[in-house]
């Protein structure tokens, strides 16, 4: 059965309201850690740090965020239902996480094709108010390209796999990628919703070659500016649930995956 940590985590989200809420002291000294699939074409296994987290995990997928310990870790992507980590058609590579942090992994194409991956830190400090935080950042398999709003250049030159911010009224924008210096859109244009106090993440992925540039987005709430001043990031399909919620999402997903997983096994062991 196929089976990817978003549809997991779709589940474990409705086992939330069973799970009881662990205090927040529990989640000190972790990171969050959201994984994006932007190689076209390729369905993969994700591990962490030699263990299987992200099962059949298949292209223009967002999973997470998960709280993982600060430090070092490795991930390790390879072909779908390989057997283990020892063999990655990307990495291994080093996530250096730092607590409190917020980050996305994105497996996905170098400017020449290549598979590849970057960790990107994704920035949850305070938005002014009325104010929300735009970030694209260019994964795909691509030459330079310009983001445009109301048919202008609102960012010039970004190569893979490079990012770029702006901080603009909250609203909707109708966005679009062009190669650089033109004014033909090459993906889009898209409207994208911005809401205040939050950063929304649109990833360019796939490949010019092949024809199949695409949009990614992500959300990370929390940074409205308020009376205790103290932002805090939630990255996902689903920006800012309330803690407790998110914490029994989490104890659901593990023992979701961990069933998932070994199912898996034990089948693989029966054939």
């Amino acid at each position: 059965m196929r089976t990817t940590l978003a549809a997991t985590a779709a589940l474990g989200l409705a086992c939330a309201a069973l799970a009881t809420a662990a205090p927040a002291s529990a989640a000190d000294g972790d990171a969050q850690l959201s994984v994006l699939h932007a190689v076209p074409g390729t369905t993969v296994d994700v591990y962490v740090d030699g263990a299987l987290t992200l099962d059949d995990f298949t292209p223009g997928t967002l999973a997470g965020p998960l709280p993982v310990p600060a430090g070092s870790h490795q991930l390790a992507i390879t072909a779908s239902d390989a057997a283990d980590a020892s063999a990655p058609i990307i990495g291994p590579v080093a996530a250096d996480l730092k607590a409190g942090g917020d980050y996305t992994a994105v497996a996905h194409l170098t400017a020449a094709g290549k598979p590849g991956a970057t960790l990107f830190a994704n920035d949850t400090s305070t938005v002014p108010a009325g104010q929300a935080r735009l970030t694209v950042r260019h994964v795909a398999a691509a030459p330079a390209v310009d983001i445009l709003a109301g048919g202008k250049a609102v960012v010039s030159g970004l190569t893979n796999p490079k990012e770029a911010s702006l901080e603009v009224p909250a609203g909707t924008v109708s966005a679009a990628v062009a190669l650089a210096g033109t004014t033909q859109a090459v993906i889009g244009p898209a409207d994208l919703p911005l809401g205040e106090g939050t950063t929304t993440i649109v990833y360019a992925w796939g490949s010019a070659a092949d024809g199949n540039l695409a949009l990614a987005t992500q959300t990370v709430g929390g940074m409205q500016q308020n009376p205790n001043g103290v932002p805090a990031g939630t990255t996902g399909a689903a920006a800012e649930p309330a803690p407790a919620l998110t914490i029994g999402a989490v104890l659901g997903v593990a023992a979701l995956a961990g069933a998932v997983v070994l199912s898996r096994r034990a089948a693989r062991a029966r054939a």
